[in-house]
């Protein structure tokens, strides 16, 4: 039988104590939520809403995604954008999301598990953390056609 320590076990045990990064051993979580009323043409493919801002040096453990039926085969993606609103990658986190769902978890979607942890600059494939902020945004790649509610809650960890 073995036992196989995490890096958190191994710094806590490590003498002297090795701190680890804020953002995976007691930080603060904190959270974006709301509710956006869309009309029936914020719907349609490569149409984007922007949900909210966090900050470049924060993890991004959880985003959950739930919206009304938008008619059609309504899809979207689930992305990082910077702040000016170019695209850092619309389908980071999940990719042809089906609309009339219930608030899912999307943020391991498409985004690979090995990327828990890691900062919104790190996701951004960002070289050092350029400070300010990324938006997360929604990307439609199929056209609704009818208007509805779209709600969010990013939960993000900062030190």
């Amino acid at each position: 039988m073995t036992t196989k320590n995490t890096t958190l076990i191994a710094n806590y045990e490590a003498s002297p104590q090795v701190m680890s990064n804020s953002q995976e051993l007691h930080g603060v979580l904190r959270v974006a939520q709301g509710t956006v009323a869309l009309a029936a043409g914020d719907s349609t493919d490569n149409d984007i809403v922007m949900l909210a801002p966090v900050p470049s040096n924060a993890s991004l453990p959880n985003i959950f995604v739930g919206t009304d039926t938008f008619g059609g085969s309504c899809t979207f993606n689930v992305g990082l954008y910077q702040s000016s609103g170019t695209v850092v990658d619309e389908d980071l986190f999940a990719s042809s999301v089906a609309d009339a769902a219930a608030m899912a978890d999307v943020r391991h979607e498409a985004a690979d598990i090995n990327t828990a942890g890691k900062k919104a600059w790190e996701l951004a494939s960002a070289t050092v953390d350029p400070g300010g902020y990324y938006y997360v945004g929604v990307t439609f790649n199929a056209t609704g056609g009818t208007g509805g509610d779209m709600s969010f809650q990013i939960n993000y960890v900062v030190s």
